[in-house]
């Protein structure tokens, strides 16, 4: 078991380290993103709704199609890959570079390899959901799947899109400030509440 544990630490390290080094140019950005999304100063939350809001007004004023929409996002992405290690020390300065900075983000690096790690887990039970349960994969994956189409028919398409992306970008300052874990706890609370009051109908 403790070999295990240590061969699964090593190779997170060395994942890690691997991603330190391809991402060595987006440093001072990542950092300065990492700031922004865990809320470190309190106008944060409401200027990420606010971009994310004129980023999708933009979009729904300009009614792109999907290819051309698809076409800039991803030239855009190829911009910013070949841009920002070229003026990212420019605008930062690499010589004021702290062991602190570095530190965090290695933390950065660390937490983005154990997110990648964890989708690669949910993936691989699912698969041995179907293999194990096929009847209960079958019904889950319908259910699921027929839910998101409702919602999908119901919300317009670019308006969920907006939500969904403001909620990913809002999620590590909610987790940061401990109101996922709040809310989770007070749901639990209540369920058990209800839980209660049915144990004592029934004697």
């Amino acid at each position: 078991m403790a070999e295990g544990d240590n061969r699964s630490t090593n190779l997170l390290a060395a994942e890690t380290a691997s991603l330190e080094e391809q991402l060595q140019g987006w440093g001072e950005v990542m950092l300065v993103v990492d700031k922004v999304l865990r809320w470190e100063k309190a106008w944060f939350p409401p200027a990420i709704v606010a971009v994310v809001s004129l980023v999708f007004l933009i979009i729904y004023y300009l009614d792109p199609s999907v290819l051309s929409g698809v076409s800039c996002f991803v030239m855009f992405l190829c911009l910013a890959d070949y841009l920002v290690p070229i003026l990212a020390p420019r605008i930062f300065g690499s010589n004021k570079w702290t062991t602190e900075q570095q530190q965090r983000f290695h933390e950065i690096c660390s937490n983005v390899v154990k997110t990648r790690r964890r989708a690669a887990g949910w993936w691989k039970r699912l698969f041995t959901l179907k293999e194990e349960k096929p009847k209960m994969y079958f019904v889950t994956m319908i259910i699921s799947l027929a839910a998101v189409a409702w919602v999908g028919q119901q919300v317009h398409n670019l308006l969920l899109t907006c939500l969904i992306v403001t909620f990913l970008l809002l999620l590590p300052g909610l987790n940061q400030h401990g109101i996922i874990s709040k809310y989770i706890g007070m749901a639990k609370r209540e369920i058990n509440k209800l839980l209660k009051q049915k144990e004592k109908k029934n004697e």
